[in-house]
């Protein structure tokens, strides 16, 4: 009896001692679990817009040819490219050949005939001279060109809009168009050509833009187009989004609490100025996402929010 007290005794020492150190065990395994040290934040609504950035070119619609209406030499020309002229000025005086051959014989000889054979050619409306074409002393023609004037008013951009965007046009009645010295110019689509470049499937629109002084014809300028725009859409930092290889699954990792952070799969929407829209899941306004120290991270890791 005495020996089996003892055994007894033994046994249950033993029992104690083994369990004594198998917790010491557990704890110091518990105690070694790493923790990655993260950085959170939550998610925000924001209005997101996908753009297209073409290339526009500056061009006066209304332009005025001057023509000569008889035959003869240019006697006076009061045109010179650059020139800004009004309604009515006199451009060019041009006098018949039978006239300058005779001089005023005809007069001395009949002063009631009041013959001069000069023909006085005026400016059909105000605007600027781009090109002359004829000077003082040139033989002319009746319906030779003299000189080009351009309306002021008339300045507009033509944008070839390739035609596989044509529906988002309806959204962007009003246009900015950037100038290359960094000018914005606010302007309207005024309308379209009906055609279509056979070769580049793009169809030519008019721009008519406010404010614009003294801009060369021929300029080329940026146009910025909205193609998509979501209002109200739930958005992340870049940085929060990870991605396999080929960037065909995309997640995040949120904590569940202050130590414990797990994979969630999001699909993604636009992308704009470092922020990502959250198509889904629908995260709530308190929810922690990662932004640092998530590359890598497993399922279920255990992490530390740095402040």
């Amino acid at each position: 009896m005495r020996r089996y007290k003892q055994l007894l005794y033994t046994t249950f020492g033993l029992v104690l001692i083994f369990s004594c150190k198998q917790q010491d065990a557990t704890t110091a395994d518990e105690g070694s679990v790493a923790t990655t040290p993260v950085k959170v934040t939550t998610v925000k609504d924001s209005t997101l817009t996908e753009t297209i950035s073409l290339t526009a070119v500056s061009a006066y619609l209304q332009k005025s040819l001057i023509k000569a209406n008889i035959n003869g030499y240019i006697q006076k020309a009061n045109a010179t490219p650059g020139k800004s002229i009004y309604a009515g000025q006199v451009l060019f005086r041009i006098i018949t050949k039978e006239a300058k051959a005779i001089g005023n014989v005809v007069n001395k000889l009949d002063p009631s005939f009041k013959f001069s054979g000069i023909s006085n050619i005026k400016a059909a409306q105000s605007g600027m001279i781009v090109q002359v074409d004829r000077q003082k002393g040139d033989y002319v023609q009746d319906g030779d060109l003299l000189a080009t004037v351009i309306s002021k008013n008339s300045l507009v951009f033509l944008l070839d809009l390739p035609f596989e965007y044509n529906k988002i046009i309806q959204q962007n009645k009003k246009i900015q168009v950037l100038l290359p010295d960094g000018e914005k110019l606010n302007g309207v689509l005024s309308g379209s050509l009906p055609a279509v470049d056979s070769l580049a499937q793009t169809q030519r629109l008019i721009i008519k833009v406010a404010n614009a002084t003294n801009i060369p014809e021929g300029l080329v300028a940026k146009v910025v187009l909205v193609k998509t725009n979501h209002p109200n859409a739930q958005v992340l930092p870049k940085s929060a989004v990870l991605s396999n290889e080929t960037e065909d699954e995309f997640w995040v990792m949120k904590l569940t609490n202050d130590s414990t952070a797990v994979k969630v799969g999001i699909k993604r929407g636009l992308e704009n100025n470092g922020l990502i829209e959250i198509d889904s899941p629908k995260f709530k306004q308190n929810d922690k996402i990662i932004t640092l120290g998530n590359y890598g991270l497993a399922d279920t890791a255990k992490v530390k929010i740095q402040k």
